[in-house]
């Protein structure tokens, strides 16, 4: 189940939890406007402090809290209400569809802006404008509520359009603007979704290069003109174990460090399954067939 909290927002709950009515997942796109200001006339932010205190303690700011209050310049939120319960921001009219709880979520989110708003000695016309620090984090959070990243009833501008059949069954982000039963007209605008991050391609790995056993020389298996019986190496296993895996073991022990019979009898019927025959299939291995074994290098 996705976080009920936004991860690393300040969570202060108002309480007063209430379910949603089930339906397309919906998030609303609200602007806190708490201040009248022109291109003429710009005027300075109210304080992120303000707002927050405002919705999370004041009783008349928590009876029309949303869930989210996001400062688009700092990156700051506050949550007030978990994902899965209505909040009232959106006017609700009696009789109608009930706005605040119209999906499996409503989650709905104040970005603290007003057009015309002075910050850092600038002023910003538009929220799209502003750094939308936080944004990337806030829009993954809500897309992890099955809404997803798209205006059924077009993003925001200056103009409402209230399609009350989309509100009904598209999921996706609505504007105060476009919410059926209400009268407001923000946000004017909204920062463009942040795409999910696509996982890394999983490319595997090649397979570590196996290193064979380098052929030893004849000397190595001999003791004068015999075979070195008794002479104990772990290239005799590793040889062993190979010439059972290509069906010319002959032992009923083994095979093991300390060369044997078995060993001998085992290799002449491997040259002689390469082709070997008489005087040439007898021990020692040849360079030929040993390279052809592939003996795991030890």
């Amino acid at each position: 189940m996705p976080d009920l909290w936004m991860p690393g927002a300040t969570r202060l709950d108002i309480g007063d939890h209430a379910p949603t009515d089930g339906g397309p997942a919906k998030a609303i796109a609200h602007i806190t406007w708490d201040v009248n200001a022109t291109a003429g006339k710009p005027k300075p932010l109210v304080p992120y402090e303000r707002l927050r205190d405002y919705f999370g303690k004041n009783s008349a700011g928590k009876a029309v809290a949303s869930h989210i209050l996001w400062d688009p310049f700092t990156g700051r939120i506050a949550q007030f209400l978990p994902a899965n319960s209505r909040s009232k921001s959106l006017a609700d009219r009696a009789g109608g569809t009930r706005t605040n709880r119209a999906g499996s979520v409503v989650i709905q989110v104040e970005a603290l802006f007003f057009p015309y708003c002075v910050v850092g000695g600038k002023t910003y016309a538009r929220l799209a404008d502003t750094p939308c620090e936080g944004w990337a984090e806030l829009n993954a959070w809500i897309r992890s509520w099955g809404v997803p990243d798209a205006w059924p009833n077009g993003a925001p501008t200056s103009k409402s359009n209230r399609n009350a059949t989309n509100w009904a069954s598209k999921p996706g982000w609505y504007a105060h603007a476009d919410v059926p039963e209400n009268d407001h007209n923000d946000p004017l605008s909204w920062p463009a979704f942040v795409s999910a991050p696509k996982p890394p391609a999983t490319v595997p790995k090649p397979p570590a290069p196996v290193k064979y056993e380098p052929y030893p020389g004849a000397s190595f298996f001999m003791n004068g003109t015999r075979p070195a019986l008794g002479k104990r190496s772990p290239i005799f296993t590793a040889m062993g174990k190979r010439l059972v895996a290509v069906g010319c073991g002959r032992y009923k022990v083994g095979p093991g460090p300390e060369l044997g019979q078995a060993d001998v009898d085992s290799y002449e019927a491997w040259q002689r399954k390469q082709g070997y025959s008489g005087a040439a299939a007898k021990w020692p291995p040849g360079r030929t067939t040993w390279d052809a074994l592939k003996v795991p290098n030890v």
